[in-house]
């Protein structure tokens, strides 16, 4: 998904330049990150599922990416908006979802009215705001009464894999990795519970989703991986050889016989009501 970045990796208005230079980076390799994206469509799948979106469901995705949860939300019956601040990712998510309305905005001030909708995801999102509990204040504001909001965040690092790839950008990047309260891994248990706490949403239930992700070889593994907006900063600073090199070291031990990569990686999720 696109997000903004920020200072603690998070959308960043100062550090990280907002939705506007964030838009920007995500742009830049679209078609690269809506390849990539495809991945997730299994974990989307399940978490729509888990929310009870069917026919007539009015869904918000915020940083919808390249549409691919949209697409499901749409296949489900459900009556689908998206904001993202790319550009680039919302003319592709027109075209994968064309029974969305798909806009450019920024998930901090959302275009829309309070309770619009019945359901509000945010698919690996939330936690790159500037300031995650105001991003999902944003969030219930724009949910109706008992509607329900999803958080997604990577899982544990130890069944995370993928998760390497990110490791390779962070010593390039001008800001931390995200993290819970007091650098808590947002997995761990209570973490988002917590923080939705915060924004004044009321925790229902947690998951857990594994999905494979898998590359034919190394140019495809690193045309994919560092399309992400945070990767095309990090190769802006350090170079794109070096990036490459730290995302191959990062991924070795899951390269298959015939020189592609396999990796299965579990992400967590809570859904709250507003």
């Amino acid at each position: 998904m696109s997000v903004p970045v920020s200072s603690e990796h998070g959308a960043t208005r100062d550090e990280g330049g907002g939705a506007l230079m964030q838009g920007d980076l995500w742009s830049r390799r679209a078609a690269d990150w809506a390849e990539q994206e495809e991945h997730q469509r299994p974990v989307y799948d399940a978490i729509l599922a888990d929310l009870g979106v069917s026919g007539g469901t009015r869904v918000l995705e915020v940083a919808c990416g390249s549409g691919v949860a949209l697409a499901a939300a749409v296949d489900l019956g459900g009556r689908v908006s998206g904001v993202d601040a790319a550009a680039g990712l919302v003319e592709i998510a027109r075209r994968r979802a064309p029974a969305a309305d798909v806009r450019v905005g920024d998930f901090l001030a959302l275009p829309y009215a309070n309770g619009a909708f019945d359901v509000v995801a945010g698919f690996n999102a939330f936690q790159f705001a500037d300031d995650m509990v105001a991003a999902l204040r944003e969030a219930a504001r724009v949910t109706r009464r008992d509607g329900l909001v999803a958080i997604q965040v990577w899982g544990r690092p130890e069944r995370t894999p993928i998760g390497g790839v990110v490791r390779a950008f962070a010593p390039h990047l001008p800001f931390p990795l995200p993290s819970g309260p007091g650098g808590r891994g947002l997995a761990e248990p209570g973490v988002l519970e917590d923080l939705a706490v915060a924004a004044g949403l009321t925790p229902v239930r947690t998951g857990d989703v594994v999905c494979a992700s898998d590359y034919a070889d190394d140019d495809e593994l690193v045309r994919l991986t560092s399309s992400a907006g945070f990767g095309v900063l990090a190769a802006g600073i350090a170079g794109d050889a070096v990036i490459r090199r730290g995302i191959l070291e990062a991924m070795a031990s899951f390269r298959t016989a015939d020189g592609g990569y396999h990796t299965d990686n579990e992400w967590h999720y809570l859904i709250a009501r507003a």
